[in-house]
């Protein structure tokens, strides 16, 4: 089956402007989509072929279309491979964030639910999933995001849309998701403090307060015993 041809974005690169990187990345994509038009080619005529009687014909175009079919994937494997590696370079995102820019729509699932599964085996709690914003998308419309959301749905997992449209906060524990605190300039990795714990009163004055309550508690209880009774 082939992978869709829509990918997020007008640019495949995120983090900066380097345009060799664009240029490497189109070409990529350029030989899968000659690679497609080969393989529609090829099993258009496999058809009237075998509609016309010649089987042998129809058998032989149909081994060609797979070869196309197979080449396909390959540029695509290597364009997807190629721009993530440059999106989620050292540097250009924090260790808990992730950028899909660049990515077909079933390529950016497959990469994220890796990313999700290798961080939940390692213990992290969150996940901030760059989706971008779908401004050079057709209509505006996020490719990525909805996709996202259904994978969260399918794993169990809550996310939500954060402050910046084209990010996505993910709870990796099932969790609802809490919101995250934004570093100045949106692009630093988001903390979530832990809820500090209520000062215990040293141990010697923890003994003499229970001691008290022995004491007195008792005494207080009787009286408002009988209070009660009063006014019942």
């Amino acid at each position: 089956m082939a992978i869709p041809m829509t990918r997020l974005g007008g640019r495949a690169l995120h983090s900066g402007d380097n345009d060799q990187v664009e240029r490497e990345y189109d070409r990529l994509r350029d030989l899968a989509r000659a690679e497609a038009d080969k393989r529609g080619s090829c099993f258009d005529r496999s058809r009237q072929a075998y509609q016309s009687g010649d089987g042998a014909a129809a058998k032989e175009l149909s081994n060609q279309g797979k070869k196309h079919d197979a080449k396909v994937h390959e540029y695509n494997r290597q364009a997807s491979d190629y721009i993530f590696r440059e999106n989620n370079a050292p540097g250009k995102v924090e260790p808990d964030s992730i950028d899909l820019h660049g990515q077909f729509v079933d390529e950016a699932e497959r990469i994220l639910e890796e990313r999700i599964r290798a961080d939940q085996a390692r213990g992290q709690t969150h996940l901030h999933a760059i989706v971008g914003k779908g401004n050079h998308s057709a209509g505006h419309v996020q490719k990525i995001k909805p996709k996202v959301e259904a994978l969260c749905s399918e794993l169990g997992l809550k996310c939500r849309t954060e402050e910046n449209a084209g990010r996505i906060y993910i709870n990796l524990q099932g969790g609802e998701p809490l919101p995250p605190q934004q570093h100045p300039g949106g692009h630093g990795q988001q903390q979530h403090p832990h809820p500090q714990p209520h000062p215990q009163p040293p141990h010697g004055q923890q003994d003499e307060t229970a001691q008290f309550l022995e004491k007195v508690l008792p005494r207080v209880l009787r009286k408002l015993e009988k209070v009660c009774c009063v006014v019942m």
